[in-house]
Protein backbone atom coordinates (compact mmCIF):
# COMPACT_ATOMS: atom_id res chain seq x y z
CA UNK A 1 0.00 0.00 0.00
CA UNK A 2 1.08 3.30 -1.10
CA UNK A 3 0.99 5.30 2.12
CA UNK A 4 2.73 9.01 1.53
CA UNK A 5 2.41 10.45 4.51
CA UNK A 6 4.35 7.66 6.50
CA UNK A 7 6.97 8.32 4.39
CA UNK A 8 7.10 12.18 5.24
CA UNK A 9 6.37 11.39 8.88
CA UNK A 10 9.53 8.50 8.10
CA UNK A 11 11.92 11.46 6.48
CA UNK A 12 10.84 13.60 9.65
CA UNK A 13 12.34 11.23 12.11
CA UNK A 14 15.30 10.75 9.99
CA UNK A 15 16.02 14.02 9.55
CA UNK A 16 15.80 14.69 13.53
CA UNK A 17 18.39 12.21 13.82
CA UNK A 18 20.55 14.06 10.93
CA UNK A 19 20.08 10.96 8.75
CA UNK A 20 19.09 11.15 5.04
CA UNK A 21 17.34 8.64 3.03
CA UNK A 22 20.85 8.70 0.53
CA UNK A 23 22.70 7.95 3.29
CA UNK A 24 20.73 4.57 3.93
CA UNK A 25 21.31 3.91 0.45
CA UNK A 26 24.92 4.99 0.63
CA UNK A 27 24.82 2.02 3.30
CA UNK A 28 22.90 -0.84 1.51
CA UNK A 29 24.74 0.14 -1.80
CA UNK A 30 21.52 0.83 -3.33
CA UNK A 31 20.11 3.60 -5.06
CA UNK A 32 18.18 6.60 -2.89
CA UNK A 33 15.22 5.80 -5.44
CA UNK A 34 15.07 2.99 -4.19
CA UNK A 35 15.25 3.48 -0.87
CA UNK A 36 12.45 5.64 -1.62
CA UNK A 37 10.26 3.44 -3.53
CA UNK A 38 10.39 1.18 -0.60
CA UNK A 39 9.72 3.69 2.09
CA UNK A 40 6.50 5.04 0.26
CA UNK A 41 5.15 1.21 0.21
CA UNK A 42 5.57 1.00 -3.70
CA UNK A 43 8.09 -2.19 -3.42
CA UNK A 44 9.18 -4.42 -0.70
CA UNK A 45 12.39 -5.12 0.60
CA UNK A 46 12.97 -6.56 4.09
CA UNK A 47 16.74 -5.05 3.80
CA UNK A 48 15.94 -1.95 3.45
CA UNK A 49 13.06 -1.57 5.55
CA UNK A 50 15.20 -2.90 8.51
CA UNK A 51 17.89 -0.69 7.86
CA UNK A 52 15.28 2.57 8.21
CA UNK A 53 13.92 0.81 11.58
CA UNK A 54 17.40 0.65 13.09
CA UNK A 55 18.15 4.15 12.27
CA UNK A 56 14.84 5.32 13.98
CA UNK A 57 15.51 3.21 16.90
CA UNK A 58 12.69 0.93 15.61
CA UNK A 59 11.62 -2.13 13.79
CA UNK A 60 10.05 -2.88 10.44
CA UNK A 61 7.38 -4.78 12.16
CA UNK A 62 6.49 -1.27 13.92
CA UNK A 63 6.85 1.28 11.59
CA UNK A 64 5.09 -1.00 8.98
CA UNK A 65 2.28 -2.81 10.92
CA UNK A 66 0.36 -3.67 7.81
CA UNK A 67 3.24 -5.20 5.52
CA UNK A 68 4.13 -7.65 8.99
CA UNK A 69 0.77 -9.77 9.10
CA UNK A 70 -0.73 -6.86 10.95
CA UNK A 71 -3.51 -5.67 8.71
CA UNK A 72 -5.90 -3.20 10.44
CA UNK A 73 -2.71 -1.20 11.65
CA UNK A 74 -2.12 -2.89 15.33
CA UNK A 75 1.06 -2.76 16.83
CA UNK A 76 2.37 -5.22 19.68
CA UNK A 77 1.45 -4.77 22.94
CA UNK A 78 3.85 -2.30 24.68
CA UNK A 79 5.74 -0.88 21.67
CA UNK A 80 5.14 2.88 20.21
CA UNK A 81 6.67 3.72 17.00
CA UNK A 82 9.20 6.49 17.22
CA UNK A 83 8.03 8.99 14.58
CA UNK A 84 7.24 12.65 15.06
CA UNK A 85 3.64 13.63 16.36
CA UNK A 86 1.98 16.30 13.75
Amino acid sequence: MIDDKRHAQIKSALSLKHITLSDIARSLDVTPGTVSIVSRGFRRSRRIEAAIATALGSTAEELWPDRYGYPDGRRRQNKEVIMPHG
